[in-house]
């Protein structure tokens, strides 16, 4: 038997810990590159947690687009548009009170959203949707939308490339 803490799973509260560190670092780090591998395991944290609660596919589709096509897409386009320096960032806003406002103000009315809807999800029933019935529709249904994110994807990188390209110096100009 799994053990649990306050109705958790331990390993449900080790992944969402590191799910929590790593989207903690992704925001702090001053380091482009760093925050966003940090950002890669915050999406590799929120693919085990969806793994975890038997959401095979949402798990899946996490791995394969965010961590396999978006954040390598992000680690891309910072290593190839690198400035010549980091940029000099002041340390705090003179709003950071505004923000903390709008900040706890958000947390509360998320929170008070989540409590009042806990009885209404318990009662719920899972829906009858397998993974191999997922496959089949985007393989049949929807695999124009498919091919046009792929597209999408495939343009948006090619552009990040054109963007770091340096320019020729043309003959006769300086």
């Amino acid at each position: 038997m799994i053990p649990t803490v306050f109705g958790l799973t331990l390993p449900f509260l080790i992944i969402a810990a590191l799910t929590i560190a790593g989207a903690v670092a992704a925001a702090l780090l001053r380091n482009l590159v760093h925050c966003a591998l940090s950002l890669t395991i915050t999406f590799a944290g929120l693919a085990l947690l969806y793994l975890n609660l038997e959401a095979q596919f949402a798990g899946f589709v996490q791995m394969l687009v965010y961590i396999g096509a978006v954040a390598i897409l992000v680690v891309f386009a910072i290593l190839l548009t690198r400035g010549a320096g980091m940029p000099e960032y002041r340390s705090y806003s003179s709003n950071w009170l505004l923000g903390l406002i709008l900040a706890a103000a958000t947390f509360a009315v998320l929170t008070w959203a989540v409590t009042r809807s806990l009885p209404a999800t318990a009662a719920s029933a899972a829906p009858a949707v397998t993974v191999q019935g997922i496959g089949v529709s985007l393989m049949t249904t929807y695999v124009m939308p498919l091919e046009i994110v792929a597209i999408l994807l495939t343009v948006a990188l090619i552009g990040a490339v054109i963007v770091a390209m340096p320019e020729s110096k043309k003959e006769g100009q300086q």
